[in-house]
C-alpha cells in the first residue's frame, strides 16, 4: 500500500511539471501574439492619423506605438551578468547598437554622442524616433534580425525576435516609411526613468452579434407583455415599440460608424493617390529635363566634333604649306652657298699659301720685315708658292693668283693682315 501511494505521488508530480511547462508555453505564445497583434493595430492607426495631421511627440498613437515596440524589443531580453555573478537588467538599446552596426549610414554613433541622453533606455527611445524620421526603422529591424548569432546572445528562448513573428514585425514596420514624422529629441518622451505602458483601450472593441441582439429584443418584449397582462390600460403597451426604436437607432449608429470609416479610408486613398500623382508628374518632368539635357549635350558634342575636324584639316593644310616653304628655303640656301664658295682646287691652293705664311710667322722670319702695302705681301706669297710647287708656274697664264682669289672671295682689309703679321 505504501509503495502504491509513493508511485501515485511521483506520477502526480510528473504530471504537474508537464502541466506547468505547457502552461508556460501557452502564456508565452499568447503574450507574443498579443504584442504582434496590437503592434499591427498601432501601425494602422498611425497611418490613418498621418493622413490628417503631422505625427509628433504629442500624438497618442505614436506614444502607444513606441511603447509597444519597446515592449517587443524588451521581450525576454537577457540580463547583463556582472563580475560578482549577479544579473542586472539591460535595455534593448544594448542589442540594437551591436546588431545594427552594419546598416549603411546608421545613426548609432550620433545617438551615442547625444549630451542630453544618458541612460540606455532613453537612447533606445531616441533611436526609435530618429529611425522613424530617417524612414529606416524597418531596415534596422531587418538587419538586426538577420544577425541571428547576436540576437541569440541577447535574448532567451521564446522571445519574439527569435520566433516566426519577427518576420511579420519587419513587414509591418515597412508601412511607416510613408509617414513624415517630426520629433524633438529633447522632450520628456526620452525620459528613461519610467517604463513604457501600453494603452489597449483604443484597440478593444466589442461587437454584438445579430442573434444576440434579436434574443435581447425578444426577451424585452416578453418582459413587457408579461408586465402589461396585469392591467388593462393601453399605456403599458409602449415598451416593445420603444425597444424596437432603440434597436433601429443602434443599427443606424453602426451603419453611420461604418460609413465614417469608409469615408476616412476613401479620403486616405484619395490623398495617397494625389501624392502618387504628384510624384509621377515630378518624375515625368524630371525625365523630360534629363532628355532635353541629353539632346543638348549630344548636339554640343556634335558641333564640337565638327569644329575639331575643321581645325585639324586647317592645321594639316598649314603644316603642308610650311613644309613646302621649308623645302624651298633649303633649296635656295643650297644654291646660294654653291654659287658663293670657290672650287675645291682653289681652296687647296689657298690652304697651301696660308700654311706657308703661318710657317714663316712661326720661325720669326717676318718680324724683321715690314710691308708698306698689300702688293708686297702678294708678291711674297707668290714667291713662296713658286718655291713650293715649281711645276705650277709653267701652266697657262689663265690661272688666277691664289692670294688674289682669296682677296676676291674673302675681302680682308689691310689692317687685318698687319695685325696677323
Amino acid at each position: 500500500m505504501a509503495s502504491r501511494s509513493l508511485g501515485g505521488l511521483s506520477g502526480s508530480r510528473g504530471s504537474g511539471g508537464a502541466g506547468k511547462k505547457s502552461l508556460s508555453a501557452r502564456n508565452a505564445a499568447v503574450e507574443r501574439r498579443n504584442l504582434i497583434t496590437v503592434c499591427r493595430f498601432s501601425v494602422k492607426t498611425l497611418i490613418d492619423r498621418s493622413c490628417f495631421e503631422t505625427i509628433d511627440d504629442s500624438s497618442p498613437e505614436f506614444n502607444n506605438f513606441a511603447a509597444i515596440l519597446e515592449q517587443i524589443l524588451s521581450h525576454r531580453l537577457k540580463g547583463q551578468v556582472t563580475w560578482f555573478g549577479y544579473e542586472s537588467p539591460r535595455s534593448f538599446w544594448d542589442y540594437i547598437r551591436v546588431a545594427c552596426r552594419k546598416v549603411s549610414q546608421n545613426c548609432i554613433c550620433s545617438i551615442e554622442n547625444m549630451e542630453n541622453v544618458s541612460s540606455s533606455r532613453a537612447k533606445g527611445r531616441a533611436w526609435i524616433r530618429v529611425a522613424l524620421m530617417e524612414k529606416h526603422l524597418s531596415e534596422y529591424i531587418s538587419t538586426a534580425l538577420r544577425d541571428f548569432k547576436t540576437t541569440r546572445r541577447f535574448y532567451e528562448d521564446g522571445a519574439i525576435v527569435l520566433g516566426e513573428e519577427a518576420n511579420m514585425l519587419a513587414g509591418m514596420l515597412l508601412g511607416l516609411n510613408a509617414i513624415d514624422f517630426s520629433f524633438c529629441l529633447k522632450g520628456q518622451g526620452l525620459d528613461g526613468n519610467f517604463p513604457a505602458v501600453i494603452d489597449y483601450t483604443p484597440y478593444l472593441k466589442f461587437t454584438q452579434s445579430s442573434d444576440s441582439i434579436s434574443s435581447d429584443e425578444e426577451e424585452l418584449r416578453t418582459l413587457g407583455s408579461s408586465g402589461s397582462s396585469g392591467s388593462s390600460t393601453p399605456e403599458k403597451v409602449g415598451p416593445p415599440f420603444i425597444m424596437d426604436e432603440n434597436s433601429w437607432f443602434n443599427k443606424c449608429k453602426r451603419v453611420r460608424h461604418k460609413y465614417q470609416l469608409t469615408l476616412e479610408q476613401k479620403g486616405y486613398l484619395e490623398e495617397l493617390l494625389r501624392l502618387r500623382e504628384n510624384e509621377l508628374s515630378k518624375s515625368v518632368s524630371q525625365n523630360k529635363l534629363l532628355l532635353q539635357r541629353i539632346e543638348d549635350s549630344e548636339l554640343a558634342h556634335k558641333l564640337e566634333k565638327e569644329q575639331l575636324e575643321y581645325i585639324i584639316v586647317e592645321l594639316q593644310d598649314q603644316l603642308t604649306v610650311l613644309k613646302n616653304n621649308d623645302l624651298r628655303s633649303r633649296q635656295e640656301l643650297t644654291a646660294h652657298l654653291t654659287n658663293q664658295w670657290p672650287s675645291p682646287g682653289a681652296l687647296d691652293v689657298n690652304a697651301v699659301a696660308l700654311d706657308t705664311l703661318l710657317y714663316r710667322k712661326h720661325n720669326k722670319q717676318w718680324y724683321e720685315k715690314s710691308y708698306h702695302s698689300l702688293d708686297q705681301l702678294s708678291a711674297e706669297v707668290s714667291l713662296s708658292q713658286t718655291s713650293l710647287d715649281p711645276g705650277q708656274s709653267q701652266e697657262g697664264e689663265g690661272k688666277q693668283d691664289p692670294l688674289n682669289l682669296i682677296n676676291e672671295e674673302i675681302p680682308w682689309s689691310q689692317e687685318f693682315w698687319l695685325n696677323i703679321f
